[in-house]
């Protein structure tokens, strides 16, 4: 009975089993290499911050959700996207580098699908008084990677994840050009806005100080004081040409976003509907409609922005990265296959040619690769981990950028008011000046710096105008917008 028992356990498996076994538990090892990337979807409900303007502008459905269209209104800005987006340099490269990833990704599938070579040889021999020998082979190869370990199928689909990172960067740059595009064309309404300004202000104090030549030729006032007031008209003068040079520059900037050579860029005046807007009822002034202010939940950010879309599928890349650096472990197995027609066979020389097959089937299993193996999928694992933390902080940016985007539209929201109120305080404290110094009750140094701090106010009004509004694109944008 012991003899027996030992002869059992000393008695090898049949050879056929003896396989079984070894390739059933490579098998269940490797099983866990064809899980699938589950995507993130984390996101903290505070992400935007806790403030009152956050909760007030909270919940419903995000202004994220507006196509560019129903955003900006202005029909001339309209255009003008959409002759950007055609044109630019920028978007173009981003729809080139989707097709190449394509062509990528067409190239991961076909790795299932065999390969198939066609190498045709003659020889011509002559040994010493014989005849010219002549052989010929005309093989037809195949050789096939069987995907048992999930090799071809991790880099599928680490390929299809660079594929989805290219068509959201193309989003982004889409996004972004539209953004730009917007905010440059308020600036020339604004930069318009203030050349009429300037231009009123110059014909005003034109005649202020022709006024004041008047008075000094008839020995009313010194010289001083009609140096005083040319210098504040030459003043405006040189603000004139700052303020046309300054146009000139933003018109450059979307002539070469537009990638063409500078030109006029037509525009509507400013408070033409370029934004949902309502009638300021305080002020009596159109003004951006803070109704239209929606962020809504935090989620729809992960749907929306392109930079935590792309983050996630960095991570999936990574992923499927990582599972390939681990495929690599484990056996490659390969079938290769020649058929085809040759004259050279095993009992000599024959003519015409007979057909040739053969099959071989190799199973290649890494022993010792000088820690490449190894160090390959350290630095997969390390790179996932840093792709993590990175989607965590990309996250937390854009959940700050929505908030300061927020604090800019409210701000510019309440200093409207204010600076509308300015305006007309100081006009009327400037036409009152103006009065008292020509009925002697007041000097020139009075009227000069009620000029000047009305003109000031004039020109701080249209700017801030224009914060308001780029900070509601800035809004828009954090929050996902224009890419759709």
């Amino acid at each position: 009975m012991k003899n027996r028992i030992f002869k059992s356990i000393l008695t090898p498996l049949p050879l056929g089993r003896g396989w079984g076994w070894v390739f059933a538990c490579l098998l269940l090892t490797g099983c866990g290499l064809y899980n699938k990337y589950e995507q993130k979807n984390e996101m903290p409900a505070d992400v935007f911050g806790t403030t009152q303007d956050v909760q007030a502008a909270g919940g419903g459905t995000s202004m994220a959700e507006m196509s560019w269209r129903e955003f900006f209104t202005d029909p001339l800005l309209q255009q003008l996207i959409e002759q950007v987006l055609a044109n630019n340099t920028d978007i173009n490269s981003a729809r080139l580098a989707v097709e190449m990833s394509e062509a990528s990704l067409q190239a991961a599938k076909m790795a299932y699908l065999p390969s198939l070579y066609f190498s045709p040889q003659g020889t011509l021999s002559k040994f010493d008084k014989l005849d010219w020998s002549k052989t010929y082979n005309l093989p037809l190869q195949m050789s096939m990677d069987v995907d048992v370990f999930g090799s071809i199928t991790n880099k599928k689909r680490a390929a299809k994840a660079v594929l989805l990172q290219a068509q959201v960067r193309e989003e982004a740059v889409r996004a972004n050009l539209i953004s730009t595009v917007a905010q440059q064309y308020f600036m020339l309404q604004v930069l318009d806005r203030q050349l009429e300004i300037l231009t009123v202000t110059d014909s005003l104090w034109n005649a202020s100080l022709e006024t004041e030549k008047t008075l000094w030729e008839n020995g009313k006032i010194y010289s001083t004081a009609v140096n005083q007031m040319e210098s504040s008209y030459l003043n405006v003068k040189t603000q004139i040409v700052d303020t046309r040079r300054n146009i000139r520059s933003v018109e450059n900037v979307i002539s070469r976003l537009l990638a063409n050579t500078p030109q006029h860029i037509e525009r509507s005046k400013w408070g033409s509907s370029a934004l949902p807007e309502h009638n300021d009822s305080s002020t009596g002034q159109r003004m951006f409609d803070t109704k239209f202010i929606q962020i809504g939940v935090p989620a729809t950010m992960l749907e929306n922005r392109p930079d935590i879309r792309m983050a996630n599928h960095a991570l999936e890349e990574a992923f499927y990265n990582t599972q390939a650096a681990r495929a690599a472990f484990f056996p490659g197995i390969t079938l290769t296959g020649t058929g085809g027609w040759t004259n050279s066979g095993p009992a000599g020389i024959v003519n015409p040619g007979k057909l040739m097959w053969t099959a071989v089937g190799q199973l290649t299993q890494p022993i010792f690769a000088r820690g490449k193996l190894k160090a390959n999928l350290k630095i997969n694992q390390l790179t996932q981990e840093d792709l993590q933390r990175r989607y965590v902080q990309t996250v937390i940016d854009a959940g700050n950028q929505v908030n300061e985007a927020l604090a800019d539209c409210q701000a510019a929201r309440e200093k409207h008011a204010y600076y509308h109120r300015q305006v007309e305080v100081l006009r009327e404290a400037y036409n009152g000046t103006h009065e008292l110094m020509d009925n002697g009750k007041s000097n020139y140094l009075e009227v000069l710096t009620a000029q000047e701090t009305l003109l000031n106010a004039q020109l701080s009004e249209a700017m801030n105008m224009y914060h308001g509004a780029q900070s509601v694109i800035a809004l828009y944008i954090a929050l996902g917008g224009a890419t759709k």
